[in-house]
């Protein structure tokens, strides 16, 4: 994929709209999609990541919310974006942070590896014992009271396979059967799950991941088999913070924001997931400048505890007046963009690939449209991806503000169609390193990030110049209200 990155330069170049450096302190060139996308300094971007892993290597290995590492993270793209000319805000939130004391599992006399899942509340002290029973295996295993039609669990210990939905719901609807714990098998070969809740509220029973060896073991145990679960957790209370910046020229009614999350699992330096986004979204601050000759303006936006349940955006637009939500025209996020088994998708915005949830709000087929252009130039077919929830762009969906954004893959696994398309491996995960120790500068697929990190700025580019047009978004004023008083709450 290395010639992608090399064409889709070649093709930007070719327009004769490459834009030089900001300049704090006067108004740039006009911008545009290819200027701005030409303008990106890759070796920048790649350095970005390389400070992040330094960050986490100095701090446990990690850069999650509540920890030194976060802190570092916060503080070197704030100086990232001051040396660029941005004035920069981070505003605070407060976040529940989970600490694992203990997690042990014994199934008939052995121990098999489990780890709690995030906001996972404790086990009795000394541990819970109680009948084991699997519900119905598949790919929405435990996601509905009809899965356990048939099966009393009062008080037992659920097994589920992974998939469908999210383990927030899958430890609900165990809950409201009268499970007293659940464990999840993973659905694909790699380390245990790196998993969450939500958060302390949505958190009932003790739940806990297992491999998808041990979870098919588990299956084929005798039906009287008893395990003995023990967590022990504490959920306590912390301040955090976001980053945003914006650009001082362009319309502040018709905002075009652009996000990644900042904040690793505690598991691993997460520069994949998501120190790409970062880098990604650094690189076009920095091209863009704060004064471009631009027709609206552009706001950066760098999200706290995404891993813990989407906390930060989830405070952010919870805390815009309904003015504020309104000047926000559209929502871009970039959440893995250089995954080690890239592949290379758009968000659905108008659900035409039928998979998951719906469609996203008025003007999110138009920013999936503009996205699939972008990436078909510069020699990449693209496919889509749902909007499941799992991303900062769930906040803005929700308040009715159009989304969209690019994506590289993460737990699911590469067809044979897709490594026919895109190279890498088939039956293998986008990212084996998700959530892992091994999510490293290393393991960066650094073609990839080159190529998105066009690809974004040039999306970026594109909006900052023109919200209209077949591609474009509800604009200010009445249509805006409209469709967003439209969108399913």
């Amino acid at each position: 994929m290395r010639t992608v990155a090399a064409g889709i330069l070649g093709l930007l170049l070719v327009t004769g709209l490459v834009t030089g450096c900001s300049d704090p302190d006067g108004v740039d060139a006009p911008v545009d999609g290819p200027g701005l996308a030409a303008a990106v300094d890759l070796g920048a971007a790649f350095g970005d990541l390389e400070q992040l892993q330094r960050i986490a290597d100095e701090h446990d290995g990690n850069r999650a919310v509540g920890t030194p590492g976060y802190d570092a993270s916060v503080d070197y793209v704030v100086g990232q974006l001051e040396d660029a000319g941005f004035d920069v805000d981070t505003p605070e939130f407060t976040v529940d942070t989970f600490t694992v004391h203990t997690e042990q599992l014994r199934v008939a006399g052995r121990d098999v590896p489990v780890t709690a899942l995030g906001y996972s509340p404790s086990t009795p002290p000394g541990g819970l014992t109680a009948r084991l029973v699997p519900v119905p295996p598949g790919e929405a295993s435990g996601c509905d009271a009809g899965g356990y039609d048939g099966l009393d669990v009062a008080g037992a210990v659920v097994l589920a396979d992974r998939g469908g939905c999210p383990f927030t719901r899958k430890q609900q609807v165990a809950a409201d059967r009268g499970a007293a714990a659940i464990l999840v098998a993973d659905n694909v070969d790699e380390d245990l799950i790196g998993g969450t809740l939500g958060g302390r509220d949505d958190a009932r029973i003790p739940s806990a991941a297992v491999t998808k060896t041990d979870g098919a073991a588990l299956r084929g145990a005798p039906d009287t088999v008893d395990v003995t679960l023990v967590l022990d957790t504490t959920t306590e209370s912390a301040v955090s913070r976001n980053v945003i910046a914006q650009t001082r020229t362009g319309d502040d009614g018709n905002v075009v924001m652009a996000g990644a999350h900042l904040d690793s699992v505690p598991d691993g330096p997460g520069v994949d997931d998501n120190g790409s986004g970062v880098a990604a979204l650094l690189a076009s601050a920095r091209a863009l400048g704060v004064s471009p000759e631009a027709t609206n303006a552009v706001r950066f936006a760098f999200w706290g505890a995404e891993e813990v349940g989407l906390v930060g955006s989830e405070a952010y637009v919870a805390g815009l007046d309904d003015a504020a939500r309104a000047d926000i025209a559209l929502y871009l996020n970039f959440d893995m963009v250089g995954s080690h088994n890239a592949g290379y998708f758009v968000y659905d915005g108008d659900d035409s690939d039928a998979v998951g949830e719906g469609p996203g709000p008025d003007g999110s087929a138009g920013i999936e449209r503009a996205f699939e252009a972008i990436l078909l130039q510069s020699g990449i077919s693209p496919d889509g991806t749902d909007f499941d929830g799992r991303s900062d762009y769930g906040p803005f969906i929700a308040a009715g503000i159009p989304a969209g954004g690019l994506f590289t893959g993460a737990d699911e696994t590469k067809t044979a169609a897709q490594a026919r398309k895109w190279g890498g491996e088939a039956d293998t995960m986008f990212d084996p390193n998700y959530h892992t120790v091994r999510d490293t500068l290393d393991a960066v697929d650094r073609a990839a990030l080159e190529a998105n990190v066009r690809a974004i700025a040039y999306g970026i580019g594109q909006y900052a110049q023109s919200i209209d047009g077949p591609n474009g978004v509800p604009d200010a004023g009445d249509a805006r209200a409209t469709a967003r008083a439209e969108t399913p709450k």
